[in-house]
């Protein structure tokens, strides 16, 4: 028995429907390429299915798609790419205007061809910069906040790390040494540790020892 006739209409189901256009696009595309090759023929076969995916077949003896196309336009008169050109063309010119007015309203903002501006013009430019100066103010204002933060963090976690290496060297049992300038006399200065103990060293040029001075030592040990 052979199949029923079909009805030639949509198929409503979507299953059904990409089913059948698969199995006919590849029957016209095997039919296509039997044509060329047994006719010579140069045979182009372009179909768009309703999902958007575009399927194609060009014969072999063409170079592409576009040299059958061109050979069309000659055999049949009709320009295939004047409607796309002058698409083309409106879009060049609206966005070369675009670009006049942007370049136009940045030399505007620096402060150049004021000239031929109206009031409210010129007040609207300005509303305009200083509104752009608060965003860019605040925005300035937020990356030193952050970045102020972050080297907070970082002061913090050098001086736990400085913490932790005085403790793991038992340094926190044993005095520290340095200069103070928190004293009366020449030739003082200090550094301080954050230790509880601190020995300072006060230089005395008018005491003169081996050296040319001596040193007098001062007991810093917080009660």
């Amino acid at each position: 028995m052979g199949r029923g006739k079909i009805e030639i209409k949509q198929i409503e189901n979507a299953t059904n429907r990409q089913v059948t256009y698969s199995k006919r696009r590849t029957g016209i595309m095997k039919k296509a390429k039997e044509l060329s090759v047994l006719c010579d023929a140069e045979v182009l076969v372009l179909m768009l299915s309703t999902t958007g995916k575009c399927h194609e077949f060009c014969s072999p003896s063409s170079s592409d798609i576009k040299s059958v196309l061109d050979k069309y336009q000659q055999a049949s008169g009709v320009d295939l790419w004047k409607t796309q050109y002058e698409s083309m063309r409106r879009t060049l010119h609206h966005l070369m205007e675009e670009n006049q007015n942007l370049r136009r309203r940045i030399r505007q903002r620096m402060g150049e061809e004021l000239e031929g501006m109206e009031f409210e013009e010129m007040r609207g430019l300005e509303q305009n910069v200083d509104e752009a100066l608060k965003i860019v103010r605040s925005r300035k204002y937020h990356v030193i906040t952050t970045q102020t933060d972050t080297y907070k963090k970082k002061v913090k976690n050098s001086f736990e790390t400085y913490q932790g290496l005085v403790h793991e060297l038992g340094m926190h049992d044993e005095p520290l040494y340095g200069f103070v300038d928190n004293m009366p006399g020449p030739w003082e200065s200090a550094v301080s540790f954050g230790a509880e103990d601190l020995y300072s060293f006060r230089a005395m040029p008018s005491q003169p020892n081996l050296h040319g001075m001596a040193y007098g030592f001062h007991d810093l040990r917080r009660g």
